[in-house]
């Protein structure tokens, strides 16, 4: 470990860089390969595609395969929601965070690693690796952003925040493609199928996460020692929670606001989770490989994001923050409405593009603007932003219960679609009642 001034440029890029290492989970585990490999591994189908059977036994119990997994998910943002608090509380107290951050970072490796043996006879322990991988990547980024005002000034943040997200857009894009090929070209590498190909994705994935984050822990400082560790400090998290809670009831806007945006990211973030899923059961691909559409769907999503958060922000400066919301919201209905209707892999495509257009927008603007309506003058905004990301992976948890209880009783996902609607309808009520200021 090299000490680095704080503002070092080097010091800078190196914590940058850990959204290079980290971000390929977010791509081909929670939203690419895995989800593809685990539609395959649950469903029986004939030789036209037709779906015969897709339930999973599981301790004992029959689920729906859609269900089970949701279930799985939502248990381990459960998890990651009551840790954050404590992880919040303990990361500027104790002067050897990056031992946190690196116990999370190899667990949520290793766990992906581990997804190479997931198969339906020891299905607990894929499902476990699943589990921890999730809570791995969530945990970590706890400590990582951490660090952001000890290693760069006020006036650096944003930039390097904003470098961090393309370096892990990029880096998650190349190893995406680096496993496209691997399975779409097996007979080239050797090998007998695609079974082994998608399985080394998951080992890829956790050694790509581990290698490249070295260069962050090199020049990562141990981390600032403020006082003493005491178990005040480890419920410290939930105390500023509850502090910012009380708070909320004195600011009409911001309570109003984040009512909202609590019911509209439910669907938002659910819908970027079981995306894939929804293509795997609901499409007729008919002769087209199932596995290249659903990947390029996914990297036009997150191509057109990019291009969505700049017109978003666009729209934002000239209509207001809310006036936008308000819109993208109903978009976002119109987007439900006709994924409810769609068979086809084309029609899927047309709704990837506009998924891809309003999520980078929702995502980005939603921040913004709970940071324009925080009360001036404000010191503890930390604790704000952490009630803001407790409130999201709670509002996930619900939204993925919702998803497999819907699935598990209708055994379709088409249905879950319409919660999706009852979600962006009551935030974009919610929307209307947030009281306007120029700021917004």
């Amino acid at each position: 470990m090299i000490n680095l001034p704080k503002g070092s440029k080097k010091l800078l890029n190196a914590w940058a860089f850990y959204d290079w290492a980290n971000s390929v989970y977010s791509l081909v585990i929670a939203s690419a390969i895995f989800p593809i490999f685990y539609g395959a591994l649950t469903l029986t189908k004939d030789e036209n595609g037709t779906i015969l059977n897709d339930t999973v036994t599981f301790l004992g119990i029959d689920f729906n395969n859609d269900t089970l997994i949701s279930y799985v998910t939502a248990a381990a943002f459960l998890v990651v929601s009551i840790l954050s608090p404590l992880l919040s509380g303990i990361a500027d107290y104790v002067g050897n965070k990056k031992v946190f951050m690196k116990f999370f970072c190899y667990l949520g490796a290793v766990s992906c690693i581990g997804l190479y043996w997931f198969s339906l006879d020891y299905l607990w322990f894929g499902l476990l690796c699943y589990f921890l991988a999730l809570i791995g990547f969530w945990a970590s980024l706890v400590f990582y952003n951490s660090y952001l005002p000890d290693i760069a000034f006020p006036e650096q943040q944003d930039k390097i925040s904003a470098k961090g997200y393309s370096l892990g857009y990029v880096g998650s894009v190349v190893l995406l493609v680096i496993c496209l090929v691997m399975i779409l070209m097996y007979e080239t590498f050797g090998f007998e199928d695609e079974g082994l190909p998608t399985r080394l994705s998951f080992v890829l994935t956790g050694i790509w996460w581990i290698g490249f984050s070295q260069y962050t822990y090199y020049y990562l400082p141990k981390g600032n020692k403020k006082q003493k560790f005491t178990k005040h400090l480890l419920f410290n998290g939930f105390k500023e929670l509850q502090k910012i809670w009380h708070k909320l009831g004195h600011t009409k806007s911001l309570k109003r606001y984040l009512a909202a945006f609590f019911v509209y990211s439910m669907a938002v973030q659910t819908i970027m989770l079981v995306a894939t899923y929804f293509g795997i059961e609901e499409l007729d691909w008919g002769k087209t490989d199932a596995t290249t559409g659903l990947i390029v769907s996914i990297l036009l999503i997150q191509l057109v994001a990019v291009l969505g958060a700049f017109l978003t922000s666009r729209a934002s400066a000239r209509f207001g923050n809310i006036n936008t919301l308000i819109v993208l919201n109903i978009i976002w209905i119109c987007i439900c409405v006709y994924a409810y209707t769609i068979t086809s892999p084309n029609q899927f495509y047309v709704t990837a593009g506009f998924v891809g257009l309003v999520m980078g927008g929702i995502q980005s603007l939603s921040r913004s603007t709970y940071s324009k309506l925080i009360p001036e003058g404000a010191v503890d905004t930390a604790s704000y932003f952490s009630f803001y990301d407790v409130s999201e992976k709670i509002g996930i948890v619900i939204g993925m219960f919702s998803y497999g209880y819907v699935a598990q009783v209708t055994g379709s996902i088409r249905y879950a679609v319409l919660f999706f609607i009852l979600f962006f309808v009551i935030g974009l009520i919610l929307l209307f009642r947030v009281p306007r200021k120029e700021t917004v």
